[in-house]
């Protein structure tokens, strides 16, 4: 399969993209660009001009924000399929948050002014796109909710479950599900300090519900995370 054909193939499963027709695909495939960031690269900062939209192919991208006291906000983890950076589509010429690679990962790129030039000629395109953010929003804000009712072992227990569902997703076992992440990044995504969160993952570890290694959690038993949720 060549690189164009791929990249089609990847853009028609998103939800933007998903009700294009193979020729409108592959306008769109034609201007995409491969970019490649090792683990704990910057794609993107808060502030930065942005000029591209980005769409995951492997590996898993953390979007986060500064809080006006100096904490950092994790809005989410992307995995692959998952678009982001399509503000500046819609003419926000800045980031509104931070893009850092997770791990090893693969991106297609698309300049707002080739993606502009797709819009025009398929305005359902753009309605698809502002449907696509206002879920994204809506979801982001239903976990910044939860999170406020939520205890620190909740909110670490619930963040650790969503990453073993992503990965089971992608095909990892029911158990022993490894997740590549480090406690501070498991911090973040959970919205609380890497104390508080280490202490809970030792908590864990204990009772052998996880083991902690450099850069990883494994997760012998999923299921039982979900009686740490409250």
């Amino acid at each position: 399969m060549s690189t164009g054909e791929d990249t089609s193939d990847l853009l028609a499963n998103i939800e933007p993209f998903s009700g294009l027709e193979p020729r409108e695909l592959e306008q769109v495939a034609q201007v995409a660009v491969p970019r490649s960031f090792d683990r704990g690269e910057v794609i993107f900062r808060e502030g930065d001009a942005g000029d591209s939209c980005y769409v995951v192919r492997t590996g898993s991208v953390s979007l986060r924000r500064e809080h006006i006291d100096g904490r950092t906000l994790a809005l989410s983890e992307l995995r692959p399929g998952s678009m982001f950076g399509e503000l500046t589509i819609f003419g926000c010429q800045t980031r509104s948050a931070t893009a850092e690679a997770l791990e090893a990962t693969s991106l297609v790129a698309i300049l707002s002014a080739d993606f502009q030039r797709v819009i025009r000629s398929s305005p359902d395109i753009a309605l698809k796109m502002l449907e696509a953010l206002a879920n994204r929003v809506r979801r982001a804000n239903e976990r910044l909710l939860q999170q406020s009712f939520q205890t620190v072992a909740g909110r670490v227990a619930s963040t650790l479950l969503t990453q073993v569902i992503a990965r089971q997703a992608e095909g990892a076992p029911a158990t022993q599900v490894l997740v590549r992440a480090t406690q501070a990044e498991i911090a973040q995504l959970a919205g609380t300090s890497r104390e508080s969160a280490s202490r809970f993952l030792a908590t864990l570890a204990r009772e052998g519900v996880v083991e902690l290694g450099r850069g990883k959690v494994t997760v012998h038993e999923p299921e039982r995370l979900r009686g740490f949720i409250q």
